[in-house]
C-alpha cells in the first residue's frame, strides 16, 4: 500500500516536471522571437513610438485635469 502512494507520488511530480520545463522552454522561445521581430522590424518599431507620443500627452493632459479637479 505504501509502494503504491509512492509510485503515485513520483507520477504527479514528473508530470510537474514535464509542465515546468515546458513552460521555461516556451518562454525561451517567445523571447527569442520577440527579440528577433524587434531586430527585424526596428524602423516600423520606432515610428510606432513615434505615432504614440501624441495620444500619450492627450492622455497624460486628462488625467492631470481629472486629478487637479478634484
Amino acid at each position: 500500500m505504501g509502494e503504491d502512494v509512492k509510485k503515485e507520488e513520483k507520477k504527479v511530480e514528473s508530470s510537474k516536471v514535464m509542465s515546468t520545463l515546458f513552460k521555461v522552454l516556451l518562454g525561451i522561445v517567445f523571447l527569442g522571437l520577440g527579440a528577433l521581430a524587434i531586430l527585424r522590424w526596428w524602423g516600423v518599431l520606432l515610428m510606432l513610438i513615434k505615432g504614440c507620443i501624441g495620444p500619450f500627452f492627450i492622455l497624460a493632459g486628462i488625467i492631470t485635469l481629472a486629478i487637479a479637479k478634484e
